[in-house]
């Protein structure tokens, strides 16, 4: 399965092209996998630092797979692995940028790189997250960004976006070292986007927390 991979995600000049074939990359993903239930805020694993992806081999490809059809079925734009409860950094993404176009793919073992002070124009845009239900409030956050880490088979690779998915890589990739998005918020609308979801009911299956 991790060559299936390999031929799925392409780079060029050292970043993914992921705005190709969008439709039937994904649909082969979550053919492949298996929807899981989300995990929501207050679950342990959503709150500290995943473990470094090590093994690249067809368990790693088919937990990809899996988070596409969860990603899928809970109509989100972007996952990370711990929002399904496994602890290891991996994100996939199907999400649009400003312009509307498409990009599908996924990072292993990401990291954010420090945009130069000339590249850091803040966006303060609706955020929301698949793991805080039913809740959505204003975050800026620097409209591009770009994201190093791992393909499935272990490849250095970059990902980079703009707007609305500059938005996605950066919220994904705080998920995998223990941050939600209501972390960067002050306390009062924290606790606003807390109340927002003890009073909604989320459209996918959600795992209860203890």
């Amino acid at each position: 399965m991790a060559s299936q991979q390999e031929t799925d995600q392409q780079v060029n000049d050292g970043f993914v092209v992921d705005t190709e074939d969008c439709e039937a990359r994904e649909l082969a993903y979550r053919e492949r996998g298996t929807s899981r239930p989300i995990t929501v805020v207050g679950n342990p694993v959503l709150h500290r630092e995943c473990r470094d992806v090590t093994e690249f081999d067809d368990r790693l490809a088919a937990l990809i797979d899996d988070m596409f059809a969860s990603q899928r079925t809970a109509e989100g734009v972007g996952l990370a692995a711990n929002q399904i409860g496994v602890d290891l950094k991996v994100f996939v993404y199907d999400c649009p940028d400003d312009d509307g176009e498409r990009h599908v793919g996924y990072v292993v073992n990401p990291v954010l790189e420090e945009l130069p002070p000339e590249d850091r124009v803040l966006d303060d845009s609706n955020e929301g997250c698949l793991s805080v239900p039913t809740a959505y409030a204003s975050l800026a956050r620097p409209d591009y960004a770009v994201v190093r880490g791992q393909d499935a088979d272990g490849n250095p690779i970059k990902v980079r976006g703009r707007g609305y998915f500059a938005r996605c890589l950066q919220h994904e990739t705080d998920h995998l070292y223990g941050y939600l998005y209501i972390d960067r918020l002050s306390k009062r609308d924290r606790k606003d986007a807390l109340r927002q979801m003890e009073e909604g009911t989320p459209r996918y299956a959600v795992v209860a927390n203890d």
